[in-house]
This record gives C-alpha cells, structure tokens and sequence, in this order.
C-alpha cells in the first residue's frame, strides 16, 4: 500500500504517540526514560491533537501513522488554550513539580506546567510553531519535506508569516534536515542546548 500524507484522526492518537515516544530522545528512542511513556508525549504531542487537529496530519501506512507534524499557527493563542483546556486534564495523572525540578521527570513535568517557556520575545516575529517526528524506517525517503510542505501551507492559510522550531543541539540530523529546508537560526537569549529555527510559511525552500 502507498504511504500518503492525510489529515489527523481521532484513532491515530495512539499511534502518534508511539512515533513520539520512539523519537523523543533528541530523534532517538525514549521508551522507559521516565517514569511512563505518555509524558514527552503529553507534552509534546497531545496538547496539539486535541487543541488544533486543523494542523496536526500524519505520514500514513496502511492505515497506521508512521510519522506527524503538528503545530501551531499562533503559539501566544495556543499557550492560552493549553493553560485553559489541555493542563487541566493532566493534573490528577501528574502531581505538580517541586519549584526546583531535579529529576528528568521533574524537568519534563515543570515544562507541562509552565508552557509560558513557549513565549520567547525573540521568536514572537514567527507566531508559528510545529514538531514533527518519522519512525527510522521512514526517515530519509522525502517524507518530512512532504509534512513540511503540508503544515506550512496549513499555517499560512490560517495568516501566519512565519514559522519557527526548537531542536536538540546534539540532534545533527535533524539540524541538517532543517537547513535544507530553509530554516535559518534565531539567537534566543539562555537557549542552553537547544537551538531556535525559523523561516517563512511561504516560500524560502
């Protein structure tokens, strides 16, 4: 059967949330790194699903999603909608974090509940933001340039200019998967080891 790009589904969640577990380590696999399986993608991919299906699509493979990317065309207006719909569905399988987060765990579960972390001054002239992960054995095939097309189409039309993205400094791959693309770095003040991307919805690569 043809792999195909189509919009997200109600019944794909479980399987995105597998492709985001097994690439949730800096593009390798997270599985049994904390505490559960569902927290980077509770974090990272269910928020998204729930919150804007209208951007959210899947790399398709007999009926089964073998890769995502999903967004936002508005990351201020999606920070909002997290804090009002999505953390409170979370508070009773994740206690809030101790004020100084130690463990992995606690590092993650202070992300879920701080999503302001998302609102960086310097990334504001890029209002959109995406995530998108590839099981391996889908990676390399022209694929996440596919997605990548998809998505930016889907957040111009929804009148954002600009896209921008965040990706482990150690995820090389990934960082030259994104300059090929035409994504170009932002200098974002205290990035630690992360790196900032960006580039227009339209055009640009």
């Amino acid at each position: 059967m043809t792999v195909m790009i189509r919009q997200y589904r109600e019944g794909d969640q479980a399987a995105v949330y597998e492709v985001c577990v097994r690439t949730g380590a800096a593009g390798q696999d997270a599985r049994g790194r904390y505490s559960t399986d569902d927290l980077v993608p509770d974090l990272f991919a269910g928020p998204y699903l729930v919150l804007e299906p209208e951007h959210a699509y899947v790399l398709d493979d007999g009926g089964r999603a073998v890769g995502y990317i999903i967004g936002t065309a508005d990351t201020a207006g999606f920070v909002a909608a997290y804090r009002e719909r999505w953390l409170p569905a979370l508070r009773d399988k994740y206690p809030g974090p101790p004020a100084s987060p130690v463990t992995q765990d606690e590092q993650r579960i202070h992300s879920m509940y701080h999503p302001e972390y998302m609102l960086r001054p310097e990334l504001a002239p890029h209002p959109a933001h995406l995530h998108i992960n590839l099981l391996p054995d889908y990676q390399g095939a022209g694929h996440g340039r596919a997605l990548m097309t998809m998505f930016l189409g889907s957040v111009a039309a929804a009148g954002a200019k600009s896209c921008h993205l965040a990706v482990r400094n150690t995820n090389t791959g990934a960082l030259s998967f994104y300059d090929r693309l035409g994504w170009r770095p932002v200098r974002v003040a205290d990035a630690g080891n992360t790196t900032y991307l960006a580039r227009p919805t339209r055009g640009g690569g």
